[in-house]
């Protein structure tokens, strides 16, 4: 007998550390998987189909979003990309977290088809440390990190339905409360009311 997986949804704004964060708490983690997006732009020298994305035409994709087949979508520098339902639903049962990380309208979108999905909001200590790590990555004009700066305090307004926020002040400590709160989702009496019902 075996718990389900969870599925984790990690979103934040662009330079808060969220890569940084999950790839510390994850690693040794063998009950973990990165959940592969469905995406109609053309594979990259060495992508490889159902590894770093399942590649789609246009009209599979929209076939897809009428089917109720992705969990959440979103079309970016245009190009569609989404979640996969059946893929999820496949990695929870034989056991496996599934985390996602994706923006604040994808993380609703999921809310609303997976209300018991984990949401985890990762956030710098304050604005101030999210401009100076915005211009540390020395990748981003003036006007472009205004940009992110703004676009950051819209998802802080709208990320009211997440369970969790965690605030990266120190990547250590964030990465061992995110460990700490997916091992605790995972011991939730709902996820193992099925081990109390078992027969001598």
């Amino acid at each position: 007998m075996k718990d389900r997986g969870r599925l984790i949804v990690i979103s934040g704004p662009s330079g808060a550390g969220k890569s940084t964060v999950v790839s510390k708490a994850i690693e040794g983690r063998s009950d973990i998987c990165f959940s592969t997006s469905v995406t109609t732009r053309k594979p990259r020298p060495g992508e490889v189909d159902g590894r770093e994305y399942f590649f789609v035409e246009p009209d599979r994709f929209k076939e897809m979003v009428e089917n109720g087949e992705l969990l959440e979508h979103a079309e970016y520098v245009a190009n569609s990309y989404g979640t996969p339902r059946a893929y999820v639903e496949e990695q929870l049962e034989a056991g496996l977290n599934v985390l996602l990380d994706i923006e604040v309208q994808g993380a609703r979108q999921i809310h609303r088809q997976m209300p018991e999905a984990v949401k985890i909001f990762i956030i710098p200590p304050s604005m101030a440390e999210l401009r100076r790590r915005l211009e540390g990555r020395g990748t981003d004009t003036e006007r472009a990190i205004e940009a992110r700066l703004i676009r950051a305090r819209q998802e802080y307004a709208e990320a009211d339905f997440y369970d969790y926020i965690l605030v990266n002040d120190d990547a250590d400590r964030a990465a061992a409360e995110l460990s700490a709160i997916i091992t605790a989702e995972r011991c939730r009496a709902a996820n193992r009311m099925h081990w109390l019902k078992q027969e001598a």
